[in-house]
């Protein structure tokens, strides 16, 4: 059976999407990316995959991020992006913002990792070829090399750009001090930072609290937030115990003794505010997160249409009132995970 021909909804732009500038620059990122860390791996079927790629494209997401070792099984998540890509996509290529990053364990021997210049001009190669892609719009060192010279790493994030293998650069998670660094280097290179990436949901303000935020906003880098429902925690999944398939449960980058019932009591209160509100607590949290000042984009995992479909009407109902963020706040300051 010949599979038919993939045609964006010619309406895409009018499903709700707001667009919103990275930082002094002159792009525009969907207030919601999909991303694709832990959904979209060799365990995933192919169809699914397809279809929450194409409902989030119909609906106005333009801003889809990935990395080198996202899976799971190393770099199956950027295959399933090209394979997709490939089968829909490739008409619609100007209107996409793709990201990749490396920084983290990928491949065996001492060249698979941090931030050398060998290890990113080899990761970007490779993850052109598995996502069938011709250049990234942005690309990123995902994480902070201690012991590699920064300017190592970030020459190499400047040569990406000036061999045409990326338009932009980005940086993710790295310390405010050796941001500031990054942030001046750059830019006298001319290949400004376009964006920086860090964790952000009402349980973990770090990026407030350290500068992080502040430091991006003065240098004019946007901002992308990833886990804005802290792994699910800020959701309705944990409120009548721990579901058998959840990460909790599978001990996958969530602990099942860190589910205690003090912290269901203060996310059941949570659900509350969120009720009143007409919104699911994950609505609400991701509603938190783009009313957030300096926010450019918040990047969205989802393992169904139906969950994606649920996420984007976070869009809808992005104020609050000063009495809910106050009584947002005096909850989530007391959970401690």
């Amino acid at each position: 059976m010949i599979e038919e021909i993939y045609k964006a909804d010619s309406r895409r732009y009018e499903a709700g999407m707001e667009y919103r500038r990275s930082g002094r620059s002159g792009i525009l990122l969907s207030e919601l990316s999909l991303g694709f860390w832990h959904n979209f791996g060799e365990t995933a079927p192919l169809e699914r995959s397809k279809d929450i790629m194409r409902f989030a494209f119909d609906h106005g997401v333009t801003s889809f991020d990935l990395a080198n070792n996202y899976g799971p099984g190393y770099g199956t998540a950027e295959e399933t992006f090209g394979f997709v890509y490939e089968k829909s996509f490739r008409p619609y290529r100007d209107e996409m913002f793709v990201a990749s990053k490396a920084g983290y364990d990928m491949w065996p021997g001492p060249y698979g990792n941090w931030g050398s210049r060998k290890y990113l001009m080899a990761s970007i190669e490779q993850s052109l070829r598995r996502t069938k892609l011709d250049y990234f719009d942005v690309f990123y060192s995902h994480r902070y090399d201690p012991e590699t010279p920064l300017e190592e790493t970030l020459q190499a994030l400047v040569d990406i750009v000036r061999q045409g293998k990326a338009l932009y650069v980005g940086i993710s998670r790295w310390p405010v001090v050796a941001t500031k660094y990054a942030f001046s280097y750059l830019r006298e290179r001319d290949t400004p930072c376009l964006i920086f990436q860090d964790r952000l949901n009402l349980i973990d303000r770090r990026v407030e609290s350290d500068g992080t935020l502040a430091n991006v906003r003065e240098n004019g880098c946007g901002f992308i937030a990833f886990s804005p429902l802290a792994q699910g925690i800020l959701t309705n999944r944990y409120l009548n115990g721990i579901p058998s398939d959840s990460r909790a449960m599978q001990q996958r980058f969530l602990k099942s003794s860190q589910i205690s019932e003090e912290l269901v009591a203060h996310i059941g209160k949570l659900n509350e505010i969120a009720a009143n509100r007409g919104q699911s607590l994950a609505q609400m949290s991701l509603s938190w997160v783009l009313a957030h000042p300096g926010v450019t984009s918040v990047i969205i995992g989802c393992s169904s249409v139906g969950q994606l479909e649920d996420s984007l009407k976070a869009m809808k109902s992005k104020d609050f009132t000063t009495k809910e963020l106050a009584d947002i706040e005096s909850i989530a300051s007391q959970i401690k995970l």
